[in-house]
């Protein structure tokens, strides 16, 4: 039998994904470029944190501001603790957006920063000049949901043009391509 896979445990196994590879860095590679133009692995974890502590303004959650340049483990480990603290017992919050509505705010966090964890991890792997496999059936369920709204998510900004892939890409490098990354991206190339 399968484990439980509701939003409070994909942010638990994301989010501590993502925390494997914060915490296999080395001081000189928060400097490393990322393949999202103009942000260095640094960048990459600060983005995580900063906007998502103020998404969660939407459901009245205030979280402190925490210093990731200083010590980017520390903080990630507590952004962390915080957000998984949320996805545990969401006490019957609402989060309310103008644009996505109000649902229930461990739905949100779910949908929208879990997420952006999740993909934001190649980001982060491929900066610090590592491999990751984000899982062919994720990464092919997440395409089909976003290909629908492709435009919507263009005009947002979040995702720049897509990437031309090869024929017979893998579903990863698909997807990594649909949000605008070139998947042979390499730090030095």
């Amino acid at each position: 039998m399968a484990p439980p896979d509701g939003p409070a445990e994909r942010h638990a196994r994301d989010a501590a994904r993502f925390a494997e590879l914060v915490e296999s860095a080395s001081p000189g590679d928060w400097a490393r470029p990322s393949p999202v133009a103009a942000w260095t692995a640094i960048d990459v974890v600060k983005h995580l944190v900063e906007w998502s502590r103020g998404f969660l303004a939407g459901a009245g959650i205030e979280l402190g501001d925490l210093d990731v340049e200083a010590d980017p483990a520390a903080a990630w480990k507590r952004h962390t603790a915080e957000i998984q603290a949320i996805m545990d017992d969401p006490a019957g919050r609402v989060h309310s957006n103008p644009h996505t509505g109000d649902m229930p705010v461990d739905e949100a966090i779910d949908r929208f920063y879990t997420n952006d964890v999740w993909m934001h991890s190649w980001d982060l792997a491929t900066a610090l000049g590592r491999e990751i496999d984000l899982g062919a059936e994720r990464c092919r369920a997440a395409l089909e949901g976003m290909k629908p709204i492709e435009s919507m998510l263009r005009d947002s900004g979040q995702y720049g043009p897509a990437v031309p892939v090869a024929a017979g890409a893998s579903a990863q490098d698909e997807l990594v391509a649909f949000i605008g990354r070139d998947p042979a991206w390499r730090p030095g190339n």
